[in-house]
This record gives C-alpha cells, structure tokens and sequence, in this order.
C-alpha cells in the first residue's frame, strides 16, 4: 500500500469506551438476522433440557426408589436448581417472544399472500412452527400448574392430593419408606386423570414436530447446512424429536395401562 494513501491512525481513536455488552445485545436482536441467532441458540439449549429432563422422568420405570433418589439428589440442590429454573424459564421466554416477533414480520413482509402457495417442498412442521410453539406454550404453564404449583389435583384414595405440595409435605402417607417425598406416586396418580393423561401425549405430539424442524432449522439460521446436506439434517432432527416422542409418551400409556404404578394404590 502507499504511504501516501493508507489510512491515519486517527481514524482509529485508541480511547474510545468499548460498546456495553447490553447495548449490543439488544442492537443484534433489532436486526432479523441477530433474532434468528438467538432463536437457533435458546432452541439448542432447551432441545438439550427437553432430553435431559426425559431422561432423569424415565427412572419411573426402574421403579419408586429410583425416581425418588433423583428427586430427592435435585432437592438437595435447591439453589443451583432454582438458578437453572429460572435460567430457563428466560431462556424459553425469549425464545417464544423472538420466534413469535420473527413470524409477525415476516408476514408483515408479504401482507399479501400468493394466488397459488408452492408448498411441495415445505414440511408440515415447518409451515405450523408458530401454532406448535404456542401449543408448547399452553402445555409448559400446565405442566408448572400440575406438578410444580399443584393446582390440577390428583387425589389418592387416603384424600392426600399428592400434586398438591404444601398439603402432602404435612402427611406421612405422600412419603415413601426411606421418607423421601414420593414422586413416583405423585406422577402415578397425576396420569391415573386419563384427560390429563391425555393431554400430556397431545402435547409430546406436537413438541415432536416443533423439534423435528426446529433442530434442522438451526442449522440453516447458523449458515451451517447445504443443500447436499439438508436431507441428513433433517435426518438429525426426526433422530432427536422421535425418541423425546416416544419416552415422553411412554410414561403416561405405561400409567394408563397399568406396566407401571401397580404398587401405588
């Protein structure tokens, strides 16, 4: 390069305040690219929760001791697990309101729709994200409602309404013989509500295709796939929706049908 020609250090001030961490963050999420970002990234970080808490509500299958030896091991951690709770709860907010924004102006984009919609390509998963986000939504306040603040009852035959916290912590009958809070009876009786039971399966149905193109997607709103690549991407996210359908799913038939809870009365 020319002397003559390069560019003066002036133009470049060494002591400038660097721009805040928070200003940035909020100028990226102004911006569609920024918000598909964060979507793509809070999407991977609650598909991981989504496994993680299957896997620990699957030990109802090895029986009482094991699911209430994890719930107890989570008890004990009460303030890492409110941490992460409330950790999660942001992170699902954020990931509802920017997908919701993200639909909205897309929309707002083409206010008119076409004559004819060339759909052939497009999944039934994809053209439904919004009404399947929002269906998770409905069922995630549920599930709080159900069986963190006990206000859908499951009531066992003694009159102990085990969802209900407060109410069974005040009765020995809710515990089980090591006196550990008795989950395992809680989540029986919960499913034993065949509306309830219901309700659940319902709601694994369509989380499965939320995550079938909601995994595949992230690829695409990172820049990570191709168009040689996108039928293994796809691949991924039936690979990962698919068991979270079945072992979610499992749980409420084998109640239902009585494979599991026959030692609860």
């Amino acid at each position: 390069m020319d002397i003559a020609t390069a560019r003066s250090k002036r133009l470049f001030p060494t002591n400038t305040q660097p721009v805040p961490m928070s200003r940035w963050l909020f100028s990226a999420l102004g911006t569609t690219v920024g918000s598909k970002y964060v979507v793509a990234l809070t999407g991977l970080a609650l598909t991981a929760f989504v496994i993680v808490h299957m896997a620990g509500n699957l030990l109802i299958f090895r029986g009482r001791d094991a699911l209430n030896s994890y719930a107890l091991w989570l008890k004990d951690r009460g303030g890492l697990l409110w941490a992460a709770r409330l950790g999660l709860l942001s992170l699902f907010v954020l990931h509802v309101w920017l997908g919701i924004r993200l639909t909205l102006r897309n929309r707002a984009a083409r206010p008119t729709r076409y004559a004819y919609e060339d759909t052939v390509q497009a999944s039934i998963a994809s053209r439904t994200m919004i009404w399947t986000g929002l269906v998770i939504l409905a069922f995630v306040i549920f599930h709080l409602m159900h069986y963190t603040f006990g206000l859908v009852a499951a009531t066992a035959p003694n009159g102990v309404n085990y969802l209900d916290l407060e109410q069974s912590l005040s009765q020995t009958s809710p515990h089980d013989p090591g006196q550990r809070h008795d989950v395992y009876a809680m989540t029986v009786y919960g499913f034993r509500n065949v509306p309830v039971a219901i309700a659940y399966i319902v709601a694994q149905l369509f989380l499965g295709l939320h995550l079938s193109h909601g995994v595949a997607s992230t690829f695409q709103s990172m820049g990570w796939n191709s168009p040689r690549w996108w039928r293994v991407i796809r691949f991924i996210g039936l690979a990962i929706a698919l068991p979270v359908v079945i072992g979610n799913i499992a749980m409420p038939l084998a109640v239902m049908t009585g494979a599991i809870g026959g030692d609860v009365k």
